[in-house]
């Protein structure tokens, strides 16, 4: 139950004085639907309107505030003319003020000749005349006081001013009740922490530009606070995960010693050290929850299969699956032959399965014939059923919340879950996503994989690519060419690469594929076996290709208006032709005009290919927003914090929530129930509800 000390906070915005149901339908555009909303709701600029002594000491086109004294008025003689009102400050200097929607009557009221008044707004040089149009502020000298010297401005939306967001969040600060100190008090007096009621007035009411910055005390302890609420969640969750009874699975090695003597590579040390983890995680009496990061071609699917067979091992069954229909049947293509020589049988499971043949595998699964069953997300659908599954995969792209990662392995007795990623993740995406599960990484690339040779050049060479690209094909290698985003519409990407086709086939005829997003499953299947059998030597393509497709002999990536895509896009690319034993190329082609960050990425991608790193630099270039490129990555999208600014934070809120989780799990001590009412009031509570429960 949320504690009732919040109930003022959670009331709907209706409930301030002066809001109806029209504005609370406005409100909601700029996601203010309950009272604190308006309180997470932070102004991103300030208006200064300091007094300037008379009009000539105005700066052109800023807000401005002046004393005048109405001299006349001048209606308008027909309606496309502004009704003007001309003015003096004490020098004589005039100042025109220009009401575009008229309202003779108020105007007159609020107006009057003779009359001394004090206005705020933007004025402008206009005709060598200053004028201001439809002040924002009208007072008598008296009232000044009613003009802010310093006024925050807030996001709007259509229909609502910065007025009346002002009075607003004015009316929900005067609602936030006394709440007890969650921050360790060391940790809050070293540094210089205001408390939070403090730290909410003050980034309403700044006072600078200053004020704004996300280093700012007050907006450094509310960051805090948020991710505190944040870590603690996943911390809870994540001890209780531990607790949670699982399957001792540790087997004799047989079969995993025979797939490794058939392999024709060594493990690195970075898959041995990621799979003594892994097998800890399997032999512990809790149930493994474990995200496995590694970069494009570091071996994780032959990590993931070792972990599989342990199970397998112990009598028991395994299952791995991925995003699409692609990537399993390549998984399945990838483990099948090393399973079949050892006795185990590896089964795929797909929508392309119907009818009989689908009965008869769901059966074999169930009666445990199947030992290791390769799918899309399917597998976990209601008519599957296992006869003893102790170890799930998931790769790529499925970024189950904590709750679906929580109840997953309920397919079979306390299963194991892995969850695999080729995007490599910044640690901050870690904690902020996946902080409810242990984590290991595989960083380092299986030995003699060689470099990929990325070239940075502008789109006016694109006919010296096409021949270049005949050569490579001459010599039997095959090329891939991503067309550019356009405005992340999937339909002009669409005519992009279809336009990008037609060109290509008056070169190449009958070697050119086109692959895309709007094909069914069955046409891009076929279109990437005959990529593969070398049938189509050329494959236009959107970022369809971008994860996980599997085509040894493609050498040469190139990206056409690389500028359009994210650092992680850009990689995950170009790890498409890292596949093979020869030498590959990344080409990124670039359009005019370039932005800074556009130039950065492009660098970045020329001067390292360690997917880590590219991940830290991404983050870095985007800020907070949508990092690594898809909302899928897994990024929190927070109210108060922003990255990398708030990082350190991260870190140490990290720490707290960790100790806190261990020392005091049900959260019963004096701060526990402090941080109790924490988690409530930033929305964390279904973490205590999914831990209490037991």
């Amino acid at each position: 139950m949320r504690p009732s000390v919040l109930y003022p906070l959670f009331a709907p915005v209706s409930s301030i004085r002066g809001v109806g149901e029209k504005h609370a339908r406005l409100l909601a555009n700029i996601e203010a639907e309950k009272v604190a909303d308006l309180l997470w709701h932070l102004p991103y600029a300030v208006n200064d309107r300091r007094r300037v002594s008379n009009v000539t000491r105005m700066k052109n086109g800023e807000i401005n505030t002046v004393k005048i004294r109405v001299v006349e008025h001048t209606p308008p003689k027909n309606r496309k003319q502004p009704y003007t009102v001309w003015t003096e400050d004490d020098a004589g200097n005039m100042l025109a003020l220009v009401f575009f929607k008229v309202y003779p009557e108020s105007i007159a009221k609020n107006l009057p000749v003779g009359g001394e008044r004090i206005v705020s707004g933007r004025a402008e040089l206009f005709n060598g005349r200053w004028q201001m149009s439809h002040p924002d502020y009208i007072v008598t000298p008296e009232n000044s006081a009613l003009i802010p010297e310093i006024e925050p401005v807030y996001g709007l939306t259509a229909g609502i001013t910065n007025k009346f967001v002002r009075r607003l969040t004015a009316a929900a600060l005067a609602a936030l009740p006394a709440l007890p100190e969650w921050l360790e008090p060391h940790f809050k007096q070293q540094e210089k922490m205001p408390s939070f009621a403090e730290a909410l007035n003050r980034a309403h009411h700044p006072q600078s530009v200053d004020d704004l910055s996300p280093l700012s005390p007050a907006r450094r302890r509310l960051a805090y606070d948020e991710l505190l609420a944040n870590q603690l969640a996943l911390a809870l969750v994540r001890e209780k995960a531990k607790k949670q009874s699982g399957r001792q699975i540790a087997g004799d090695g047989s079969l995993r010693r025979q797939v490794q003597a058939g392999l024709s590579f060594s493990l690195t040390d970075a898959q041995e050290r990621v799979l003594k983890e892994i097998y800890a995680d399997q032999a512990s009496p809790w149930r493994m929850l474990r995200l496995l990061q590694g970069d494009v071609g570091s071996g994780k699917t032959v990590v993931a299969l070792l972990a599989m067979l342990n199970a397998v091992e112990c009598g028991a069954q395994a299952a791995i699956m991925a995003p699409t229909e692609i990537l399993a049947k390549q998984h399945f293509d990838s483990i099948a032959p090393l399973t079949d020589k050892i006795g185990v049988k590896t089964a795929l499971l797909t929508g392309k399965i119907k009818g009989k043949a689908r009965k008869e595998l769901l059966a074999e699964l169930q009666n445990g014939k199947i030992d290791i069953l390769v799918g899309t997300h399917a597998l976990f659908t209601e008519d599957v059923a296992f006869a003893d599954l102790a170890c799930a995969v998931i790769d790529e792209q499925h970024r189950f919340g904590v709750r679906q990662r929580l109840g997953l392995a309920d397919k079979g007795r306390r299963a194991d879950v892995l969850v695999m990623t080729a995007t490599p993740i910044p640690r901050t995406l870690v904690l902020t996503a996946f902080g409810d599960m242990e984590y290991s990484k595989i960083d380092e690339l299986p030995a003699g994989r060689k470099p990929v040779d990325t070239r940075v050049m502008p789109l006016e060479k694109t006919s010296d690519v096409i021949a270049a690209v005949k050569r490579k094909i001459e010599t039997g290698e095959r090329v891939y060419w991503v067309c550019p985003l356009v405005e992340e519409s999937e339909k002009t990407d669409l005519a992009a690469a279809e336009e990008r086709y037609d060109i290509l086939r008056k070169t190449f005829g009958a070697d050119v594929g086109l692959i895309h997003g709007k094909m069914k499953e069955k046409e891009k299947d076929e279109i990437m076996e005959r990529f593969k059998s070398g049938a189509i030597k050329l494959l236009v393509a959107t970022t369809v290709i971008e994860v996980g497709v599997n085509v040894p002999e493609a050498t040469v990536m190139i990206i056409e208006h690389a500028e359009r895509f994210g650092l992680a896009q850009l990689h995950q690319l170009r790890g498409r032709v890292k596949r093979g034993a020869k030498p590959a190329t990344c080409l990124l082609l670039y359009g005019y005009p370039l932005s800074a960050t556009a130039r950065a990425r492009l660098n970045i991608m020329r001067e390292t290919e360690d997917g880590f790193v590219i991940a830290e630099e991404d983050l870095k270039l985007r800020g907070g927003g949508e990092i690594l490129g898809t909302r899928q990555s897994g990024g929190e999208q927070f109210l108060l914090a922003r990255m990398p600014e708030h990082q350190p934070l991260l870190f140490t809120a990290n720490k707290d929530a960790r100790m806190v989780a261990a020392a005091d799990p049900e959260l019963a001590s004096p701060r526990g129930q402090a941080l109790r009412t924490l988690l409530y009031l930033f929305e964390r509570n279904e973490a205590v509800k999914t831990y209490l429960a037991g």
